[in-house]
């Protein structure tokens, strides 16, 4: 993962911004994707078999009713200076709560958290554009605080705002995203929304990786992406949304640009045996039900909480 530098900066417009994830590129430039590498197909989630034919009756049965599919746009989406991110809503948390917005923690302004390093409460000032449905940018937030951040086990900033949901709401019309309490499941349908570039990749959930490693950096029970979601630098913070549901069930944060074994911007797999594989131009992202069970009234931080299992500093 590179910090975002001016240095760099002119050579994502001449070469195209690959999948770095705190890579920043001028909005006005075009940023060319990757070209994409196909998922290995022992991950991918096998092609369902067709049902043996049902014997002719009298009474035509009704097609079964599939779930509806939430519309997922821009709305509730944020730009911040070098990354994407969301204002997220747990559950049950209360409008008169204040806002939080979730990124990774590789995007925090104070640089990268150190292996073991977990942040809480630390004062920032930091803003955000708003989105609306359509992309465009509203209004801007402002964060009161850190709330938490690390890149141990995950990858997650999450701010606390100066406004609340109902305030937002009603200044803006935009509603948070909710997360969903539960673990996704491969072969769910999702959409990865980045508000720096006001892009949506579509893809699934190609499946779980016990271990992804990227520098000194590692990450537990990562999703990977079907190969269709080729991520660019940028979109390092964004929503993984649930087609189904229209729920975040997780935050994208890194891909293996160059094919390298476990270096920066190179993630590796490694499985349960210590065996490490590599899927040059896929992409990742980390789970967020975890999040769910560590916040509680007021929208509060307690990492000591029944079933909150978020590192602790």
């Amino acid at each position: 993962m590179r910090k975002p530098l001016v240095a760099t900066l002119f050579a994502l417009v001449i070469a195209g911004a690959g999948v770095t994830p705190a890579v920043a590129a001028p909005a006005s430039a075009s940023a060319s994707a990757p070209a994409s590498a196909s998922a290995p197909a022992s991950a991918s989630a096998p092609a369902s078999a067709s049902a043996p034919a049902e014997r002719a009756s009298s009474t035509t049965q009704a097609p079964k009713a599939q779930p509806a599919v939430q519309a997922v746009d821009f709305a509730g989406t944020v730009a911040l200076s070098n990354c994407s991110g969301s204002v997220i809503r747990m559950p049950n948390s209360a409008d008169t709560d204040p806002a939080l917005v979730l990124s990774n923690g590789h995007c925090l302004e104070t640089g990268f958290p150190d292996p073991g390093e977990v942040i809480v409460d630390q004062a920032s000032t930091r803003s955000f554009t708003l989105l609306n449905s359509a992309g465009t940018g509203v209004a801007t937030l402002r964060a009161a605080k850190v709330a938490y951040s690390t890149m141990t086990d995950t990858d997650i900033t999450i701010y606390q705002l100066t406004r609340t949901y109902a305030q937002i709401k009603s200044l803006y019309g935009i509603s948070a995203l909710t997360l969903s309490n539960t673990h996704p499941v491969a072969g769910t349908a999702i959409k990865v929304v980045s508000g720096y570039w006001k892009r949506t990749y579509s893809c699934n959930i190609d499946g779980f990786v016990y271990r992804l490693k990227e520098g000194d950096w590692t990450w537990k029970d990562s999703v990977r992406y079907t190969s269709a979601c080729n991520t660019i630098g940028g979109t390092s913070g964004s929503p993984v949304i649930d087609n189904a549901t229209g729920k975040v069930v997780a935050v994208n944060n890194t891909g293996n640009e160059d094919g390298e074994t476990c270096t920066v911007n190179n993630p590796c797999e490694v499985d349960a045996n210590g065996n490490v594989t590599i899927h040059q131009g896929i992409n990742y992202a980390e789970e967020t039900y975890q999040i769910v069970p560590c916040f509680g009234t007021g929208n509060k931080l307690n990492l000591n909480a029944t079933g909150c299992t978020l590192p602790k500093p």
